[in-house]
């Protein structure tokens, strides 16, 4: 009967309070949606950076051997680092926490299939490098693999932007193109992914070699840059260091000369955009805040005019023996309701406008994601303010004096 009358009586206030009941619940869901919907927009566009980054590889430095700026030993600064597949290979073999990889570059190879005739970026690397550069071949196809190194195939991978420009709408994995007037088969093609950096071009638009087959090719024993992949992002600068140290003694100059080897560590723009992103989702959920904030002073305001317009009947329940507490929970069952429709109905609108948010401006702006956390959160925050907008009221409710109460009404 408690429930059934705090139901009749909340009904009774909506129907003489119609507009400020109406102003009230937009207020609580227009702040339920901008709490959401900001920290979904934040959440999804992180998310598509966090992709577009890893297009790159995740957790990987990128290394060009340089010039030494420090003399060492008696040997004079400026002098050429030069690394070969010896060099990587003693860094495998002595960094078991890292994998390693060479890359071989060359940008002045003709590419040519009928009347196309092309001049791509080209790198020669070894299987693991796919991995490491989450590169991914398309279905049908196929990486770079150890038979192709051991026996020094003619074998090529294609990113999908140049196969489309060799290829067009074809198929090109089984088919042959000439690379310096010389046969090669394309074993596969990468599927697409989002890159939004590059230190020699996207991947879309390189051919990949199997290294041994470019060495043989081109009588290269230098790789122009390496590639390491720590096991975990923690382990980055420790691998960074032992790196300095195994190529100094091969290379006799400082193992503290940062100017011998340039490295290029992704890990740092990663740990910037997550503190970044951090601030950036904890502001946007500020401003949402502050608008929830104002539609729960709209409920208590509300409320302390039901308060007033319900005097006569609190100091009659009052007088005949209601508790307090009574008084008081009748009004923060109230207001607790009145919160609680305004933030589904935020809800709703949130999830119906991430439903039919457009795909195409995934690639730019990311899609909005709505995880637990953000619905957890707000649902929380809902529930502060409505207890808040409701205990101040109910408070006051609760302590009329009876008598007082009915003389006022």
């Amino acid at each position: 009967m408690t429930s059934l009358s705090f139901l009749r009586q909340m009904l009774q206030d909506v129907r003489h309070q119609k507009v400020r009941t109406l102003l009230t619940l937009l207020g609580i869901t227009w702040g339920t949606v901008s709490v959401s919907l900001l920290v979904a927009f934040g959440e999804g566009l992180q998310r598509r950076i966090e992709k577009n980054q890893h297009g790159l590889g995740e957790n990987i430095v990128i290394c060009w051997p340089s010039r030494t700026s420090i003399p060492y030993q008696g040997l004079g600064k400026g002098r050429r680092v030069r690394v070969n597949e010896e060099d990587v290979e003693a860094l495998r073999r002595e960094i078991p926490e890292a994998v390693f990889s060479g890359e071989y570059e060359r940008d002045k190879s003709a590419f040519r299939r009928e009347r196309v005739r092309l001049t791509p970026q080209m790198s020669a690397t070894s299987p693991v490098f796919a991995v490491m550069r989450n590169i991914i071949p398309a279905a049908g196809g196929r990486y770079v693999n150890d038979l192709d190194i051991n026996r020094r195939r003619r074998v090529v991978f294609l990113g999908d932007k140049l196969k489309q420009d060799l290829f067009g709408e074809g198929d090109a994995v089984g088919r042959t193109i000439m690379i310096d007037s010389v046969p090669f088969l394309v074993i596969g093609v990468m599927e697409h992914k989002e890159q939004d950096s590059s230190y020699s071009g996207r991947d879309v638009d390189k051919a990949f070699l199997p290294d041994a087959t470019y060495k043989g090719l081109f009588t290269e024993r230098y790789v122009s840059n390496f590639i390491f992949q720590a096991k975990d992002a923690a382990m980055v600068p420790d691998v960074t260091r032992k790196v300095y140290e195994v190529l100094g003694r091969r290379h006799q100059f400082d193992a503290k000369d940062k100017e011998a080897i340039g490295m290029w560590d992704t890990t740092e723009g990663e740990k910037f955009f997550r503190v970044f992103f951090g601030v950036f989702r904890a502001f946007l959920a500020i401003i949402g805040s502050f608008t929830l904030i104002v539609g729960g002073i709209g409920v208590s305001n509300i409320m302390y005019v039901v308060v007033e317009e319900r005097t006569r009947e609190i100091g009659i329940k009052l007088a005949v023996g209601a508790k307090p507490r009574f008084i008081q929970g009748q009004f923060l069952t109230e207001t607790l309701t009145l919160t609680a429709v305004g933030g589904a109905l935020g809800f709703l609108i949130t999830l119906l406008v991430m439903a039919v948010f457009p795909a195409s401006l995934d690639e730019y702006v990311g899609t909005p994601q709505a995880s637990p956390i953000v619905i957890l959160t707000t649902a929380t925050l809902l529930g502060l303010i409505g207890t808040a907008a409701g205990w101040f009221p109910a408070r006051r409710a609760s302590m009329l004096d009876p008598v007082v109460a009915l003389k006022l009404s």
